[in-house]
C-alpha cells in the first residue's frame, strides 16, 4: 500500500466505495484485470463480475470499463474491484436519469400478480402496477373477479411496454413504472389539433359500467360517459354499444391527456319537442324498468323516461305492486324537458282535478273572457261554497 501511495502521490488516491475507471488487461470467465491509469493493478472475480447494467457482460481487453473500489489492497497487493456494485450504481444512477427526464423507455414484463405486472429496466426489477396500466391493456373484468383479471394479466409476460419512471428508491430497490404516463405523453401530443366540437370516428375498444372507451385517430383514445351514450336513462352500457363497434362522437372536454366524448350530442334531444307527445293530466302507458329506494323509472317510449316517486308508490300501495319489467298505466303529473324529467302517478292528483271541476263556468249568454284578472283568477280557485258566499253578501 506504501509503494502505491508512493506512486500515487501526485494523483487522488481512491476510496473503498468510489467508481473508478480502469483498462481491461484480461478477462477471464471468472477473473477480470483492470490497469487502474498505471497508478495499479485491478482485479475483479467471482461474483463481483456480474452486473445489473449489462454493460460488462462481454468485456475484452483494451477495453474502457468502470468498476467500484472494494479493498485498496487485497493479500496479493492489487486492488479489489467490483462489476457488480459499479452495474448497480450505473443502473439506478440510468433510472434517476429517467425518472428526472420522463423519458419514455421500454420495460418487460416478467411476471404478474393480482396488483399488476413485474418488470424489469435493464437489468432492474421493478413493479407497474394495475392502476397504471393503459386502456388497452387494462383488465376490464365485470364484478373486478381477481382470478379473472390475473388471468388477463398472464398474458402479457414475455411482451415490452413503453413506460416512465414514477418512483425510484435506490436503498429500498423499489422501482415502479408506469404505462399509462408514456401514453398520456404521446396522447397530448396528437390531441393538439383537435378542440371541443369536433366530430370524430372511432372503434369501441372496451365497455365498462361506466361507459364506453373509444380509440380514434391510429391510437388515440376517449371516453364516453354512460351519461352521454343516449338521451335516454341507461343502467348498462352493454345495452347500447358493443366492442368492436364503430361509431360517432363529439368532443365535449379535453382534460390534459383525457378526453371525453359524446354520442347523444349528435342525436336530436326528444325533450326538445316533448309538449307535441305527453302533457299534464294525459293517461299514459309505460314499462317499468327499474325499482330504486326513490321510486321506479318507467319508460314511456324508446327517448322518453318517466318517474314515479316512491311516495306515489307508498300511497298506492295497497291498491297497486309494480313490478319491473310489466306495463301499467299512469298519469303524467309534471314534465320540466330543461332538466329531462317527467312526473308520473297511477291517479290524477286532487288539486288538478279540483281546479278544473271546480272553476266556474260563464253563463251561457255570456262570452268568457280572454284573461281573467288576478282577483278572478284567485276566486276561481276557492271551493264552490266559499263563492256562493261571496255572491250572497254582495
Amino acid at each position: 500500500m506504501d509503494d502505491l501511495l508512493l506512486r500515487g502521490e501526485a494523483r487522488a488516491i481512491p476510496r473503498v466505495g468510489e467508481l473508478i475507471e480502469g483498462t481491461v488487461i484480461s478477462a477471464a470467465k471468472n477473473e477480470v484485470l483492470l490497469d487502474i491509469e498505471g497508478l495499479t493493478i485491478g482485479i475483479v472475480r467471482g461474483k463481483e463480475i456480474y452486473d445489473e447494467s449489462g454493460e460488462y457482460s462481454e468485456v475484452n481487453p483494451g477495453d474502457k470499463v468502470s468498476a467500484t473500489v472494494l479493498e485498496l489492497e487485497n493479500e496479493n497487493g492489487q486492488m479489489e474491484l467490483s462489476f457488480r456494485y459499479a452495474g448497480h450504481q450505473k443502473a439506478w444512477n440510468q433510472l434517476e436519469e429517467l425518472r428526472g427526464s420522463q423519458e419514455v423507455t421500454e420495460a418487460k414484463i416478467m411476471d404478474a400478480n393480482k396488483g399488476g405486472l413485474m418488470i424489469k429496466v435493464g437489468n432492474v426489477i421493478g413493479f407497474l402496477p394495475v392502476s397504471q396500466l393503459t386502456t388497452e391493456h387494462y383488465p376490464r373484468v365485470d364484478g373486478g373477479d381477481k382470478n379473472k383479471i390475473l388471468g388477463i394479466l398472464k398474458k402479457y409476460v414475455g411482451q415490452n411496454f413503453r413506460v416512465k419512471v414514477i418512483d425510484l428508491n435506490e436503498n429500498e430497490e423499489k422501482l415502479i413504472v408506469s404505462e399509462k404516463a408514456a401514453w398520456e405523453e404521446k396522447q397530448n401530443k396528437s390531441l393538439a389539433k383537435y378542440k371541443l366540437g369536433d366530430v370524430v370516428t372511432g372503434k369501441v375498444t372496451g365497455v365498462v359500467d361506466f361507459g364506453a372507451f373509444i380509440e380514434f385517430d391510429d391510437g388515440l383514445e376517449g371516453l364516453i360517459h354512460i351519461s352521454e351514450l343516449a338521451w335516454q336513462r341507461i343502467d348498462d352500457p352493454k345495452e347500447v354499444i358493443r366492442v368492436g363497434d364503430t361509431v360517432k362522437a363529439e368532443i365535449i372536454s379535453i382534460d390534459d391527456s383525457r378526453v371525453s366524448l359524446s354520442i347523444k350530442k349528435l342525436l336530436m334531444d326528444p325533450w326538445k319537442n316533448i309538449d307535441k307527445k305527453y302533457q299534464v293530466g294525459q293517461k299514459v302507458t309505460g314499462r317499468v324498468l327499474k325499482l330504486n329506494p326513490f321510486g321506479a323509472f318507467v319508460e314511456l317510449d324508446q327517448d322518453i323516461h318517466g318517474l314515479i316517486h316512491i311516495s306515489e308508490l307508498n300511497e298506492n300501495r295497497k291498491k297497486k305492486e309494480i313490478t319491473e319489467g310489466e306495463t301499467y298505466e299512469f298519469y303524467i303529473i309534471s314534465i320540466e324537458p330543461k332538466e329531462h324529467r317527467l312526473g308520473l302517478a297511477f291517479e290524477k292528483k286532487v288539486s288538478e282535478k279540483k281546479a278544473k271541476d271546480e272553476t266556474p263556468q260563464p253563463e251561457d249568454n255570456q262570452a268568457e273572457p280572454a284573461e281573467k284578472t288576478g282577483a278572478e283568477t284567485a276566486a276561481a280557485k276557492e271551493p264552490a261554497k266559499e263563492i256562493e258566499t261571496e255572491k250572497t253578501a254582495e
